[in-house]
């Protein structure tokens, strides 16, 4: 499984942008830099991540910092699965 291909699909889905988070990288800023990522959306973006893959995520292991950019969010992600 391509861990960073699953982050990006995760964000494309629940912001709706049609294929464009497709497009970003490891470096694409997120929060504050995505209009579409706000409040709501983010907390839509942690409920599909547990779907998806598998896991819980506590209100204390998460906070801005692991949405500033999709490498910091791929990170998180890979350290709740490792």
């Amino acid at each position: 499984m391509d861990i960073s291909k699953e982050v990006l699909a995760v964000i494309d889905e629940v912001l709706s942008l049609g294929g464009r988070a497709l497009a970003f990288d490891r470096e694409t800023p997120l929060l504050g830099a995505v209009p579409e990522l706000d409040s709501m959306a983010v907390v839509g973006v942690i409920n599909l991540l547990e779907e998806r893959f598998g896991f819980v995520i506590e209100d204390d292991e998460i906070d801005g910092s692991s949405f500033a950019t999709v490498g910091t969010l791929v990170e998180f992600v890979e350290g709740k699965l490792g």
